[in-house]
C-alpha cells in the first residue's frame, strides 16, 4: 500500500474558538453554504462523537456521488479532529481510505490558521492523479470562506 498526502492551510482573522465551532457544525452548515459540493451529510450510526459513521452525498460540482466516513478523533481542547472515508466512489476504486486530519492553530494577530492534512491510503501502487488531488484540495479549500461568512452572519450561534 502506498500513501499520498496533501496539505491545506487557510489563514483567518477570526479566533480559533469560532472557526472550530463552525467546523464542528460542518454537517449542517456545509450543505447550506455550498450545496453544489456538499448535497447532504447524514449520521448513519453514533452520537456525533468518536466512532460515529456519516454519509456524505456530494453535489453536482463533484464527480463523486458519495462517501462514508468515521470520526476517528475529536480533541476540543486542542481544536483538532480526524475523520476517515472508508467507503464510496470517493475512493475511486484505487484507495483503501482517505484520512482528514484537521487542526486549528492560533495566529500572531489573534486570528487562526486552519490546517488540514489529507492522507490517501492507496491500494497497491495506484495513486490518484495530480488533477484529482488538486480538485479534491479545492473542494475543501473553497467552502472555508463560506463557512466563515456563515459564522459571521450567525453571531448568536458562533
Amino acid at each position: 500500500m502506498s500513501t499520498v498526502t496533501t496539505d491545506i492551510e487557510v489563514v483567518s482573522p477570526f479566533p480559533i474558538e469560532m472557526i472550530f465551532h463552525v467546523f464542528s457544525d460542518f454537517d449542517t452548515v456545509a450543505p447550506k453554504v455550498n450545496p453544489q459540493v456538499f448535497k447532504s451529510i447524514e449520521t448513519l450510526e453514533g452520537d456525533g462523537g468518536v466512532g460515529t459513521i456519516k454519509l456524505f452525498t456530494f453535489g453536482d460540482d463533484v464527480p463523486f456521488a458519495s462517501g462514508k466516513y468515521k470520526i476517528d478523533a475529536i480533541d476540543v481542547s486542542n481544536f483538532s479532529f480526524s475523520v476517515k472515508f472508508f467507503e464510496g466512489d470517493i475512493l475511486m476504486d484505487i484507495m483503501e481510505s482517505i484520512t482528514h486530519h484537521v487542526k486549528i492553530l492560533p495566529s500572531a494577530d489573534a486570528g487562526s490558521v486552519f490546517m488540514q492534512t489529507i492522507v490517501y491510503n492507496c491500494k497497491g501502487n495506484d495513486k490518484p492523479s495530480k488533477e484529482a488531488l488538486n480538485f479534491e484540495k479545492e473542494i475543501y479549500e473553497k467552502p472555508y470562506k463560506a463557512l466563515e461568512a456563515y459564522a459571521i452572519a450567525h453571531p448568536e450561534t458562533y
